[in-house]
């Protein structure tokens, strides 16, 4: 039986990614801040770390074969003052920097690391129908900025020998909370809210396709550098937010665009992320082998809404 050491275990992914693994027969340690508030079960088990004191159980480290790095203070979750955006980034970095400390530190058996990062690497689309790539260089906003940093603290482990891969993460549709639930929020009134134009295109997937790359790059030794974790599909937020509600709601439902002007009222520079378009490729895992369950938005949101 190998072992999974989870970072950032339980949020949205990280549960869905411990209930999923350990569905496979992995035994999963995932470190928490406060552990004692979880129960131990054969499988998956909590174990202390305290990123800001830069400490952490060093057993915990030396116990696993993998490790996926999910940490990071969430992007939408709080106004971006100055205090903040510093949390966002160091909550990204300094974790890295724990986890490749420990392992330079102390003898382990560390296979690979998978770590989460995010398409906000690549900013708003640039041009019409153009798809971004792995290969291209980070935006100079703050969440590229913030993206290339934590990409750049983890691949730190790469200089002790260590695999390492990062899943580039788009908007993740899950049943159990996120973005999805957002957009779900206006439809109990039977309203569904456009966001700006409509016009922008999200790169979306399935928190079950998401958890299946996580699963194929731990699996597969070949698989290292960055992939963007993005269906082969992307939509506009028309799109997505109709589909939605006809899935919802049938015919019962009014379309209403919500102001941009409004949304930057309501969410200052935060509106950012759901404002832009970004038009992400997903052809790199494709090659490499990875299937989609869900390549459309109709597939995804049907099994999701029941």
């Amino acid at each position: 039986m190998q072992t999974i050491l989870i970072t950032g275990g339980t949020g949205l992914i990280g549960s869905r990614l411990t209930q999923y693994f350990s569905s496979k027969g992995y035994k999963i340690i995932v470190l928490s801040r406060n552990p004692e508030k979880n129960k131990n079960n054969d499988l998956v088990t909590y174990a202390a770390w305290n990123v800001k004191k830069q400490e952490i159980d060093v057993d915990a480290v030396q116990a696993a074969d993998y490790i996926i790095h999910l940490a990071g203070a969430g992007v939408v979750a709080k106004k971006w003052t100055e205090a903040y955006r510093k949390e966002i980034i160091d909550s990204r970095t300094l974790s890295s920097k724990l986890i490749v400390d420990t392992l330079r530190k102390h003898t382990h058996k560390v296979k690979a690391i998978i770590s989460s990062s995010a398409i906000g690497w690549y900013g708003p689309d640039k041009e019409p129908n153009h798809f971004f790539t792995e290969d291209e260089k980070a935006d100079t906003a703050f969440l590229g900025h913030t993206c290339m940093l934590w990409e750049q603290s983890i691949e730190e482990a790469a200089t002790l020998g260590i695999r390492v891969c990062t899943l580039r993460t788009g908007i993740v549709l899950s049943e159990k909370g996120g973005a999805l639930e957002e957009f779900k929020k206006p439809l109990k009134f039977g309203i569904a809210a456009i966001l700006g134009s409509g016009t922008q295109v999200v790169s979306w997937i399935h928190i079950e396709d998401l958890c299946r790359m996580y699963a194929y790059a731990v699996e597969h030794a070949e698989i290292s550098g960055s992939y963007n974790a993005v269906a082969p599909q992307p939509v506009t937020n028309t799109m997505l937010t109709l589909t939605l509600a006809k899935r919802v709601r049938k015919n019962f439902f009014i379309p209403m665009h919500v102001p941009s002007f409004v949304l930057k009222i309501m969410m200052g520079e935060r509106s950012i992320e759901v404002l832009k378009s970004t038009t992400v490729s997903c052809e790199k895992i494709k090659r490499a082998g990875f299937t989609f369950l869900y390549p459309s938005v109709e597939a995804a949101i049907e099994e999701l809404i029941d």
